[in-house]
């Protein structure tokens, strides 16, 4: 067997690894796109976009659909960081704040807009609630439908 190959595989994995013990361990993880804060949670924005994108919403509509996002995902967000909470409990305290914004919403949409809604809302949407796990969501460029 030919030693050189061995030995360059050698050397190159000596060199990644004292490369990687070089970087500063402190240094936070960034979050995948569309996720706030590694939490798998996707930015207010992108969900907005989504909404935007499936429902033919309004600029107006999107002024009033925002501030509703918002609150669900500085609420959402804040559960996912209590590690008190198991998933279940999470989920528990999460659902009802989804439907309260889902009526919220509902009530800014026109009749189709909700029956595009109904239909979105049949299939998986990841990208709208992210992954409660922690996981995030990956990042494939194009909302799933």
């Amino acid at each position: 067997m030919n030693r050189i190959p061995l030995l360059a595989i050698g050397i190159s994995l000596t060199f990644a690894s004292a490369m990687l013990a070089q970087q500063p361990a402190s240094q936070p993880a960034e979050p995948a796109k569309g996720a706030a804060r590694g939490h798998g949670l996707p930015e207010v924005e992108d969900q907005l976009k989504v909404l935007t994108e499936k429902l033919n919403l309004t600029a107006a509509q999107q002024v009033k659909v925002r501030p509703v996002m918002q609150e669900l995902h500085d609420a959402t967000q804040n559960l996912m960081q209590d590690e008190s909470l198991s998933h279940e409990e999470r989920l528990g305290k999460i659902r009802p704040r989804r439907y309260a914004a889902d009526k919220c919403i509902r009530e800014i949409l026109n009749d189709d807009q909700k029956k595009k809604l109904d239909q979105y809302l049949q299939g998986p949407h990841p990208e709208m609630h992210g992954d409660l796990s922690g996981t995030p969501p990956p990042a494939t460029g194009k909302p799933q439908s």
